[in-house]
């Protein structure tokens, strides 16, 4: 099977300047930098101890922000690479990092034999850490050709794709037995990573609840905190299609009881905006969008959040958060960040992606589940009447978890370096 696939990339190598500039067009790649998947690498190494994470997009980039914090102040560590494949994550991370020397990052090369070699031989990492269900075989059986320590972390094998895996078996367990450390996020993960041939896995829980150090010092517009003091307000985030549609129907019932409601949607991908304005335009409501936040005023309904980011501000100024991709057949999406901050998570019966997750939410009474619009609104409306102040107890439980999780991770990362 191996074979084949490596036969099928090699193909593919004369197309992949055209496939990544089709792309480029379609506005899917950065203007420029769209070529370090092709392997053409600007930025130098230098001497020392280099570090290498891969994490695809901006959930796994997120996750890894205090491990990276962590390591940047250690002497012993000169650089630290950081490799994604998506416009959004690579913007996270610039925002982040771009006037920090020690931490690069780069657009992970496409999975082609020539570019990976490049690739290894110019950054050399002492250690090459993969996030979350990131696997690229031509890149992984060459990082252990070149005896490179391989871990995975916060490894996170679905049902779905378990089951994919399964119908390649082989395959699968000549791939995951070149790691020498796998670090499931759940129970579930750890099972299926043993019998997908994974030879060490350890679990210490889901590193997403592991907090950043640095303090978000951003702040929200002073137009909208004012007009925030005054109004019933609840955040609809990482939405889907026909999810903000229904948002839209449930701030309309609201309404009807709080006059003064505004609703915050933040898209799971912020290109459908425009369509979703107009969904909820043709409901007859009051849009304004995140970019012209000076426009909002008194007789907004919705705040559209078009940018990548910025979800944490909304949290904090909430206490009830839906969480999208549930209401339809998706799977769900990570509810960790708002919980951390003290929201209570309001979510459809689709969230097998983050099942374990869910489950201790609901066990700490964090969670509720939603079957429809109507139950949304039901539990919104038990929300606004509920005048107690966050649970910080159980925001101490949640980030006592977190802390115990990241302390582990860190622990196996030092080991197989000598740090």
């Amino acid at each position: 099977m191996y074979l084949w696939y490596k036969i099928l990339t090699y193909l593919f190598y004369p197309f992949a300047n055209i496939f990544l500039f089709i792309r480029k067009i379609k506005k899917k790649e950065h203007i420029s930098r769209y070529k370090e998947k092709l392997a053409k690498i600007e930025k130098h190494r230098g001497d020392g101890l280099l570090i290498w994470f891969h994490a695809a997009s901006v959930g796994e980039c997120m996750s890894i922000l205090p491990l990276i914090q962590e390591l940047e102040v250690n002497p012993k560590v000169n650089k630290i690479l950081v490799t994604s494949i998506t416009l959004s994550s690579s913007k996270i991370l610039h925002d982040k990092f771009s006037q920090n020397s020690k931490v690069i990052h780069q657009f992970l090369p496409l999975d082609i034999p020539s570019f990976v070699k490049h690739f290894l031989s110019h950054w050399s990492p002492d250690i090459a850490i993969f996030v979350d269900s990131e696997i690229w075989p031509n890149l992984i059986f060459k990082i252990k050709d070149k005896k490179i320590p391989l871990m995975l972390i916060n490894g996170r094998i679905t049902k779905k794709s378990f089951l994919k895996w399964k119908l390649v078996s082989t395959f699968a367990k000549k791939i995951f037995k070149k790691f020498d450390l796998c670090i499931a996020a759940s129970k579930e993960s750890e099972n299926y990573l043993k019998i997908l041939g994974a030879k060490n896995v350890k679990n210490f829980g889901n590193l997403k609840f592991s907090e950043t150090k640095v303090k978000d010092n951003s702040k929200l517009n002073t137009i909208f905190l004012n007009e925030a003091k005054s109004r019933k307000i609840w955040c609809a985030t990482s939405t889907h299609f026909s999810e903000e549609l229904i948002c839209g129907k449930v701030h309309l019932n609201l309404k009807k009881n709080y006059k003064e409601i505004l609703t915050i949607i933040i898209p799971r991908h912020v290109n459908r905006i425009d369509a979703i304005k107009k969904q909820l335009i043709d409901l007859d409501l009051n849009v304004v969008l995140y970019s012209n936040i000076n426009q909002i005023n008194n007789k907004t309904d919705i705040l559209l959040v078009d940018a990548y980011g910025e979800a944490q501000k909304f949290f904090k100024q909430t206490k009830s958060v839906f969480l999208g991709g549930s209401l339809i057949k998706h799977g769900g999406q990570n509810p960790i960040e708002a919980s951390r901050l003290g929201c209570k998570i309001l979510h459809g019966p689709n969230v097998s992606n983050f099942k374990e997750i869910y489950e201790l939410l609901k066990s700490l009474m964090v969670s509720h589940e939603v079957n429809d619009e109507n139950d949304l609104y039901k539990c919104l409306m038990t929300e606004f009447k509920d005048k107690s102040i966050d649970n910080v107890d159980t925001i101490n439980k949640i980030n006592n978890y977190g802390i115990n999780v990241f302390n582990n991770v860190m622990q196996e990362i030092k080991e197989y370096i000598n740090i």
